[in-house]
């Protein structure tokens, strides 16, 4: 089995694939003047196992098209969805993120949770303008710096994982220039990381590690999630996701 497979099988019955929190989807929400509007068409891009979508469709009156690359995390969603009494308002889509086969100025807001980065914050953002009706929204959670210097072992290692993380104040310039309006901004707080995420994947390293027979290449992919978390833990007060909320601008 692949690292891929590996880490599938690791994260496919966690209901986050990153760090996040309904509550923050909510204040998202919020901020993006959304609420009251009706027969929203909103795309969740990277959804994974659905914990942005479910709450996305609670909160709006809306469909949802939720898009992962992965079938495995989207049956997850599908299960959670019918459970949660949801499933008429959404349509899952694998798909990956760079080749989306949407229509230009379809959608009214397009939601991404900690999964931007797999484009780039500014690849994405570009991308998936024009897919939004004029003043659509676009909502995304992308891995920032709370403070102008860092600690260098936690500046090498996300230089090394991710070049584009930086500062608020830089990404929000990038929406500027990509022809977006910020509505809001706010970072992710300690629980969005460890108790929504963190804590929730290391209880199920044991069994992760039984149903791979304690291979080396699960111990790994075990090791380097201890190690980012580990990280997080020393450091958590200079860096965090940020949430950006933007208005399409002009055409």
């Amino acid at each position: 089995m692949d690292d891929l497979q590996l880490l599938i099988d690791l994260h496919r019955d966690g209901r986050r694939q990153g760090p996040g929190g309904d509550d923050e989807t909510r204040l998202a929400v919020t901020l993006s003047g959304l609420q009251g509007a009706a027969d929203l068409k909103i795309a969740d891009i990277g959804c994974g196992t659905g914990a942005s979508t479910l709450v996305l469709a609670a909160e709006l009156d809306a469909q949802i098209t939720a898009v992962d690359f992965l079938p495995e995390f989207l049956a997850g969603l599908e299960e959670a969805a019918t459970r949660a009494g949801v499933a008429d308002r959404i349509t899952t889509l694998a798909a990956p993120m760079e080749a989306l086969p949407f229509d230009e100025e379809w959608y009214d807001a397009i939601w991404a949770e900690g999964a931007i980065y797999n484009m780039g914050f500014a690849a994405g953002a570009e991308a998936w303008r024009r897919f939004l009706k004029p003043g659509g929204v676009l909502a995304v959670s992308e891995l920032t710096w709370l403070t102008a210097t860092r600690p260098a072992e936690l500046q090498a290692h996300w230089d090394g994982e991710y070049p584009e993380v930086d500062t608020a104040s830089a990404k929000m310039a990038v929406l500027e220039d990509l022809g977006f309006s910020p509505l809001g901004y706010f970072p992710l707080a300690e629980r969005c990381w460890l108790d929504n995420y963190y804590r929730p994947m290391q209880a199920r390293f044991p069994a992760f590690l039984a149903r791979h027979g304690n291979s080396e290449a699960a111990r790994a992919v075990v090791a380097a999630e201890e190690a980012e978390i580990s990280l997080y833990e020393r450091y958590e007060a200079f860096v965090s996701y940020g949430y950006y909320i933007a208005r399409k601008t002009g055409g």
